[in-house]
């Protein structure tokens, strides 16, 4: 007869014997008096184990038990996690029940309970970093109004519209621009950056860039010497990133916009805003410096119905007689 027992958190109901149980409720005690964790995230793993503790009850059609926790193989867990994808869940879920039972186990461990290091070994499903959403147009060019105007020294006001324009009008990284030096600046249609790798690219440039970088070295007190860094701070030292992600940060209250507006989102939206104007993914994906054209695809947003509008719009043999 299976034991569901209804423990520390009344909406949770838990495949668990007797001693498991109290167990269970010890580690949700703990989770609220000594890990301070609201009832709401304590609640939260409690759902996560009780998934894992019922797809046992069904798995080895028996109550799960401490003794059966501490003889659990690799195995064991890697069925749990093809049972949870065969039931569509997805992956970041997957990954918190993962992190559910490791934490689980861990507090077993540590108050001698029970020692498996089997879950150690599982590896959680990998996670695709979230992009930036990218600006609009008119928030890209507000962004690039207002960075002159958070500054009380005017050269470096000039430099935070020389920096944004740059990210916005060459999509470049916030490492590949701050590594530039004064004889690196753009002084044409095209300029060379380094990626990362150290893969060297070249990126068009529009006017604007070339303008406002030039207008910025004009106002430099030091006199923007060739080998110097081109984004300098306040002491003449090479511009750290943390730096300009704050003055971002403070470009996009000043604006009211919302907390995905950063150096990168201004990169994003220059390749967004590229595909949104017909250019190929090929060639955004040059400019990018991307590896994979799958990559580009992914940053740029392109979906599968994107794909097919292109594919049946360029392609000779798509198209109807």
């Amino acid at each position: 007869m299976v034991d569901r027992s209804q423990k520390p958190m009344p909406d949770i109901i838990y495949a668990a014997d007797g001693k498991l149980a109290t167990t269970i409720e010890e580690w949700q005690n703990w989770l609220l008096s000594e890990k301070r964790c609201s009832r709401n995230t304590a609640s939260g793993y409690g759902r996560d184990l009780s998934s894992f503790l019922n797809f046992l009850n069904d798995y080895r059609s028996r109550t799960p038990s401490l003794d059966m926790l501490n003889k659990l193989e690799i195995t064991d867990f890697r069925a749990f996690m093809a049972e949870r994808a065969r039931n569509g869940v997805g992956r970041s879920s997957v990954a918190r029940n993962l992190s559910t039972l490791r934490n689980f186990f861990r507090f077993l461990e540590r108050n001698a309970i029970l020692s498996n290091a089997a879950i150690s070994v599982i590896r959680s499903p990998h996670l695709s970093k979230p992009l930036p959403k990218a600006l609009t147009k008119e928030q890209a060019l507000s962004v690039i109004r207002t960075a002159r105007s958070l500054q009380k020294t005017d050269w470096l006001g000039q430099r935070d519209v020389a920096f944004v324009t740059m990210l916005y009008g060459c999509g470049l990284r916030i490492g590949e621009a701050l590594a530039l030096d004064v004889k690196d600046k753009p002084t044409g249609e095209a300029m060379t950056v380094f990626g990362k790798g150290a893969k060297e690219r070249v990126v068009p440039v529009l006017p604007l860039v070339v303008d406002t970088v030039n207008a910025y070295l004009k106002s430099r007190p030091d006199g923007a010497p060739a080998n110097s860094p081109l984004f300098i701070g306040a002491r003449g030292e090479r511009v750290d990133p943390g730096v300009m992600q704050r003055q971002i940060r403070r470009i996009r209250f000043e604006l009211g916009l919302p907390d995905t507006v950063t150096p990168h989102a201004l990169r994003h939206s220059f390749a967004t805003h590229l595909l949104i104007g017909g250019a190929d993914l090929r060639t955004i994906q040059e400019l990018l410096g991307h590896e994979s054209l799958s990559t580009t695809q992914r940053y740029t947003g392109l979906d599968q119905t994107k794909l097919m509008q292109v594919y049946k719009k360029s392609h000779p043999r798509a198209k109807k007689s």
